[in-house]
Protein backbone atom coordinates (compact mmCIF):
# COMPACT_ATOMS: atom_id res chain seq x y z
CA UNK A 1 0.00 0.00 0.00
CA UNK A 2 2.66 2.46 -1.02
CA UNK A 3 1.78 6.04 -1.76
CA UNK A 4 -0.53 8.61 -0.28
CA UNK A 5 -2.80 7.11 2.43
CA UNK A 6 -5.51 9.66 1.65
CA UNK A 7 -5.51 8.54 -1.97
CA UNK A 8 -5.82 4.92 -0.83
CA UNK A 9 -8.74 5.76 1.43
CA UNK A 10 -10.48 7.67 -1.36
CA UNK A 11 -10.08 4.70 -3.72
CA UNK A 12 -11.64 2.41 -1.12
CA UNK A 13 -14.47 4.85 -0.41
CA UNK A 14 -15.20 5.29 -4.13
CA UNK A 15 -15.47 1.53 -4.58
CA UNK A 16 -17.68 1.09 -1.51
CA UNK A 17 -19.96 3.86 -2.80
CA UNK A 18 -20.88 1.53 -5.69
CA UNK A 19 -22.38 -1.16 -3.44
CA UNK A 20 -26.14 -0.79 -3.89
CA UNK A 21 -28.77 -0.73 -1.18
CA UNK A 22 -29.72 -4.22 -0.05
CA UNK A 23 -26.42 -5.78 -1.18
CA UNK A 24 -23.22 -6.81 0.60
CA UNK A 25 -19.57 -6.77 -0.38
CA UNK A 26 -16.59 -8.21 1.44
CA UNK A 27 -13.42 -6.36 2.37
CA UNK A 28 -11.53 -8.63 -0.02
CA UNK A 29 -13.98 -7.96 -2.82
CA UNK A 30 -13.43 -4.20 -2.43
CA UNK A 31 -9.66 -4.75 -2.40
CA UNK A 32 -9.86 -6.74 -5.63
CA UNK A 33 -12.11 -4.13 -7.22
CA UNK A 34 -9.46 -1.46 -6.75
CA UNK A 35 -6.64 -3.75 -7.88
CA UNK A 36 -5.23 -4.37 -4.39
CA UNK A 37 -5.54 -8.17 -4.13
CA UNK A 38 -4.85 -9.51 -0.66
CA UNK A 39 -5.39 -6.17 1.06
CA UNK A 40 -8.75 -6.80 2.72
CA UNK A 41 -7.47 -5.69 6.11
CA UNK A 42 -6.29 -2.36 4.70
CA UNK A 43 -9.77 -1.85 3.22
CA UNK A 44 -11.16 -2.26 6.73
CA UNK A 45 -8.73 0.30 8.09
CA UNK A 46 -9.72 2.78 5.37
CA UNK A 47 -13.36 2.33 6.31
CA UNK A 48 -12.53 2.94 9.98
CA UNK A 49 -10.99 6.26 8.94
CA UNK A 50 -14.16 7.32 7.12
CA UNK A 51 -15.56 10.44 8.81
CA UNK A 52 -19.04 9.80 10.16
CA UNK A 53 -21.76 10.49 9.37
CA UNK A 54 -21.10 9.66 5.74
CA UNK A 55 -23.03 9.02 2.55
CA UNK A 56 -20.57 6.17 1.80
CA UNK A 57 -22.42 2.89 2.56
CA UNK A 58 -19.62 1.46 4.76
CA UNK A 59 -22.15 -0.72 6.55
CA UNK A 60 -22.57 -2.89 3.43
CA UNK A 61 -19.02 -4.26 3.71
CA UNK A 62 -18.53 -7.39 5.82
CA UNK A 63 -15.91 -10.07 6.29
CA UNK A 64 -15.51 -13.07 3.98
CA UNK A 65 -17.38 -15.35 6.39
CA UNK A 66 -20.48 -13.17 6.02
CA UNK A 67 -20.23 -11.64 9.47
CA UNK A 68 -20.09 -8.23 11.03
CA UNK A 69 -16.98 -7.92 13.17
CA UNK A 70 -18.62 -7.53 16.58
CA UNK A 71 -16.04 -6.08 18.96
CA UNK A 72 -15.78 -3.48 21.75
CA UNK A 73 -12.98 -1.77 19.79
CA UNK A 74 -15.53 -0.76 17.15
CA UNK A 75 -17.09 1.65 19.65
CA UNK A 76 -20.66 0.71 18.73
CA UNK A 77 -20.26 0.88 14.95
CA UNK A 78 -20.90 -2.88 14.78
CA UNK A 79 -24.41 -2.34 16.20
CA UNK A 80 -24.99 0.64 13.91
CA UNK A 81 -23.93 -1.56 10.99
CA UNK A 82 -26.33 -4.29 12.09
CA UNK A 83 -29.26 -1.89 12.35
CA UNK A 84 -28.54 -0.29 8.97
CA UNK A 85 -28.38 -3.66 7.24
CA UNK A 86 -31.63 -4.81 8.82
CA UNK A 87 -33.24 -1.52 7.69
CA UNK A 88 -32.17 -2.41 4.12
CA UNK A 89 -33.85 -5.81 4.37
CA UNK A 90 -30.73 -7.89 5.05
CA UNK A 91 -31.29 -10.23 8.01
CA UNK A 92 -28.55 -10.23 10.65
CA UNK A 93 -28.60 -12.58 13.63
CA UNK A 94 -27.52 -11.67 17.17
CA UNK A 95 -23.94 -12.83 16.47
CA UNK A 96 -23.67 -10.62 13.39
CA UNK A 97 -24.02 -13.39 10.80
CA UNK A 98 -25.60 -12.56 7.43
CA UNK A 99 -26.72 -14.57 4.38
CA UNK A 100 -23.78 -13.39 2.26
CA UNK A 101 -24.46 -15.79 -0.61
CA UNK A 102 -27.98 -14.45 -1.02
CA UNK A 103 -27.12 -10.74 -0.80
CA UNK A 104 -23.60 -10.60 -2.25
CA UNK A 105 -23.08 -7.82 -4.77
CA UNK A 106 -21.63 -8.65 -8.16
CA UNK A 107 -19.01 -5.96 -8.69
CA UNK A 108 -18.17 -4.62 -12.14
CA UNK A 109 -15.40 -6.54 -13.88
CA UNK A 110 -13.22 -3.51 -14.60
CA UNK A 111 -12.50 -0.63 -12.29
CA UNK A 112 -10.95 2.79 -12.70
CA UNK A 113 -10.22 3.61 -9.09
Amino acid sequence: MAGDPQLWDQRVWNAVALVPRGRLATYGQIAELIGAWGRARQVGWALRRLPLPSEIPWHRVVNARGCIAMAPSREGSDWIQRQRLIAEGIPVDAEGRLPLCRFRWQAPAVSSF
